[in-house]
Order: C-alpha cells, then sequence, then structure tokens
C-alpha cells in the first residue's frame, strides 16, 4: 500500500510539470510528424520517379536513416549541425524526429502510390489532366487514405521516440521523469508516473486515428506496412 501511496502522492505533487511536459511531447510529435510527411512525399515521388538520379538521392536517404539509430541523429543534428547554426534543443529535437520518420513515411507513400491501378493516372492524362493534376486529383487524395493506418502507428511511435530527446536537454515527459528520479531518488515511482502519461496518449491519439480511418472508410486489406 506504501508504494500506491508514493505513486498517488508523486502524481499530485508533478501534476503541473508532466502537464506541461506532455504539451513539449506532443508538440515535439507533431511538428516532427509534419517535417518526416513532408520529407516522406517528397522521396516517396524521387522512389516512384523515372530518373535514376533521383532513385539513387533517394534510396542513399532512406538507407542512411534507417540504418542508423535514432539517438545518435538527434545528438549529431543538435551536437553537430548546431555547432554553425543556432538551433534551440527543441528545433534540433523535432528535426530529427522528422528527418527519421520521413524515411518510414517515404516507404509507406511509395507502397501506396504503387498500389494504385496505373490505369487511372493515364485516364487522367486522356482527360487532359498533367502528370502534375493528375497526381494532385487522382493518385494523392488515394495514396493518403491508404496510407493513413501507417501514418497513424509511426505518430504512435513517433510520440514513444521523442523521449530520446532527453539527451539533448528537453523538457519532455521522460527528461522530467528522469529529474524527478534524481531528485526525490523515488526511481519506480517517478517512471510509472511518466509512463502513465505515455498509456494515456498513445490511447488517446490512437482512438483519434481509428475515428479519422472510420470517417475516410479506410479499408483495412489496403494498409500499407
Amino acid at each position: 500500500m506504501w508504494l500506491i501511496a508514493n505513486i498517488i502522492d508523486l502524481f499530485l505533487r508533478t501534476f503541473t510539470g508532466f502537464l506541461s511536459a506532455s504539451v513539449v511531447t506532443l508538440q515535439l510529435t507533431v511538428v516532427g510528424l509534419l517535417v518526416g510527411a513532408t520529407l516522406g512525399i517528397i522521396f516517396a515521388l524521387f522512389k516512384v520517379s523515372n530518373s535514376k538520379v533521383l532513385q539513387t538521392i533517394a534510396g542513399f536517404y532512406i538507407t542512411i536513416v534507417r540504418g542508423t539509430p535514432l539517438i545518435v541523429q538527434i545528438s549529431f543534428l543538435y551536437f553537430g549541425i548546431s555547432s554553425f547554426i543556432v538551433l534551440s534543443g527543441f528545433w534540433a529535437g523535432a528535426i530529427a524526429l522528422g528527418v527519421h520518420t520521413g524515411a518510414y513515411v517515404a516507404e509507406t507513400f511509395r507502397g501506396a502510390i504503387q498500389s494504385i491501378d496505373k490505369g487511372q493516372l493515364e485516364a487522367s492524362k486522356s482527360l487532359g489532366m498533367t502528370t502534375k493534376q493528375s497526381m494532385q486529383r487522382i493518385i494523392f487524395p488515394q495514396a493518403f487514405k491508404i496510407s493513413l493506418p501507417a501514418l497513424g502507428n509511426q505518430f504512435i511511435i513517433l510520440l514513444k521516440d521523442s523521449s530520446l530527446v532527453y539527451v539533448i536537454g528537453v523538457a519532455e515527459i521522460y527528461s522530467l521523469a528522469n529529474m524527478e528520479a534524481a531528485q526525490s531518488f523515488q526511481q519506480f515511482e517517478s517512471f510509472f508516473v511518466a509512463g502513465l502519461y505515455y498509456l494515456v496518449l498513445v490511447i488517446l491519439f490512437s482512438y483519434i486515428f481509428k475515428m479519422m480511418e472510420k470517417r475516410m472508410d479506410v479499408d483495412k486489406r489496403t494498409e500499407v506496412n
């Protein structure tokens, strides 16, 4: 019982701090997903283009990013590039999360685009649309719908991976739990409470993405892994 009492006491005592840290975690996740989605679309288009140069650039990016740990990428961006460009810990962490996510989103979009019947592109061109118009009006809306379940999963992964930015001093949930554990010597209680915050956020956003899929009537059989 004393352990439960300690957890409740710590939860109430740190509620304001963890609430602020949760906002920072969400900001990191949203910015990371926006950067990742932008890079993902660009490199997915490179991958499906007829240009060998663009395919090679996209393949190089995806291989490097997927082949190195996220914590190394965060440290590299913050301690490496920040030597030349003034970059706060938050923006260095958010951009690193976005670059990392972009490599996975690129493969998701590439699979979604290639799963759409090529006849649709040819049909749209026969109606007088340019390639750009066909992609914007015909291909992208379908690719986004197909990609939505995978993007939801990527958002959840990104939310949990955001804990790694504690290495560059960003005050998100895990960072706060680490500081609280060091100050109060209540390691178990601190990380237990931090886990609760992550769990609540994951359940909340899993529900939101499920509702979005339901609203868009996403067919689970089209999910791209």
